[in-house]
């Protein structure tokens, strides 16, 4: 069956101020979870999910990124003159991720919010139907989180966001959606709250940085006013502009386990999932742990 979803737009133009001071100098999506960076685990799940071509969203100059997907071959190159073949079996993973993957990078001059960075990527797209997906969520599951949207997508071509739920402790952290259930795990939203107090939120779903977007969206994002608090361009904005003019958003609570790297805590905690995990490393993380808490 041919894949629908063909584009993925990954933003990674932001600032990066929540990893101060070393964001100034090595971009947070480089930063590592284990043994690969954030913006890896992105990459790999638009191949995974079937997308042809990845668009990256950037300031101007920012080229570490996509730098790291097309430097293997000299890496690889040096190592071989250096006798280390040993090591370069770890830059064929990097070598396999991009054998059927096509590389395009879009510009955005000032940061100006995440639908403003969304819209960067409008021409590269040509009116297709496009992931998005953000390098501070990241999806452990056995179907790739985009995957099980664009599954959605087939039946119901409408704008499709990533849903989670969470404790009303947590809620203000987070776009609560108001919703109507439709089928397992689907919903039709009829209202995005941004950081609500607990005892106001709707529901206890909330939005993950995850999106199936239609050729509307971004007729809707190139339209879009700056908010007035933060003079940006929103995406959760902009799709609840859809829905009070009648438009269908749904949501869709993908089945995984949903890790945040929005902090330097949250970076932190989900390196400690993802190393306990580990096929190779687990074990030995887990005794080693073990070994402090029994230091007591």
């Amino acid at each position: 069956m041919e894949e629908i979803i063909k584009k993925v737009i990954i933003p990674i133009a932001g600032l990066g101020t929540r990893f101060l001071p070393l964001s100034t100098v090595v971009p947070k999506e480089l930063w590592p979870l284990v043994d690969k960076p954030m913006v890896q685990y992105a990459v790999e799940e638009a191949k995974a999910s079937g997308a042809s071509r990845v668009i990256f969203v950037a300031k101007p100059g920012k080229k570490e990124v996509i730098n790291y997907f097309r430097a293997y071959s000299a890496a690889e190159k040096a190592l071989r003159v250096r006798k280390r073949d040993h090591l370069v079996a770890d830059l064929h993973i990097i070598r396999e991720l991009c054998a059927s993957l096509s590389f395009s990078l879009a510009s955005q001059e000032k940061p100006l919010g995440d639908g403003h960075a969304i819209l960067q990527a409008k021409r590269l797209v040509r009116g297709e139907p496009c992931g998005v997906l953000f390098c501070d969520d990241i999806v452990v599951s056995k179907t790739p989180c985009l995957a099980q949207l664009a599954r959605t997508y087939r039946t119901c071509e409408k704008p499709i966001v990533a849903l989670k739920r969470v404790s009303y402790d947590k809620i203000k952290q987070y776009g609560c959606v108001q919703v109507e259930r439709i089928a397992n795990r689907l919903y039709k939203i009829k209202k995005i709250i941004e950081k609500p107090d607990p005892a106001a939120a709707p529901s206890d779903l909330v939005i993950v940085g995850k999106y199936i977007l239609t050729p509307e969206v971004f007729d809707y994002l190139q339209k879009a006013k700056p908010t007035e608090r933060h003079r940006e361009i929103i995406l959760a904005v902009v799709l609840n502009e859809m829905i009070q003019d009648g438009k269908i958003i749904y949501g869709y609570e993908f089945e995984g386990e949903w890790l945040e790297c929005a902090t330097k805590m949250d970076w932190m905690k989900s390196n400690m999932y993802l190393g306990l995990h580990h096929l190779q490393w687990g074990r030995e993380l887990k005794e080693h742990i073990k070994g402090y808490s029994n230091r007591g």
